[in-house]
């Protein structure tokens, strides 16, 4: 069996449902995925990563605010 653990996602480059998964569970990252809820459910679908942000803004919806959050943030599509 292939070594699942990724220490990081390069732009470009394609990587199995079940690669994504061990990343996640292992790092304090957010994946946006083109096919919705759906990322996880085939182990052997390839991604590829298309896009890579050091972080993004977020709404509260205790106080309403809009926050940036520094957080590595990853666009996956299906291939």
């Amino acid at each position: 069996m292939a070594n699942l653990r990724l220490s990081e996602l390069e732009v470009g480059t394609n990587y199995t449902a079940q690669e994504l998964d061990s990343f996640v569970s292992t790092t304090d990252v957010v994946l946006l995925s083109t096919n919705e809820n759906q990322l996880f459910t085939e182990p052997n679908r390839e991604y590829k990563v298309t896009h890579e942000f050091e972080g993004f803004f977020e709404h509260s919806a205790d106080d309403g605010e809009k926050y940036y959050r520094k957080k590595q943030a990853y666009v996956v599509e299906k291939v």
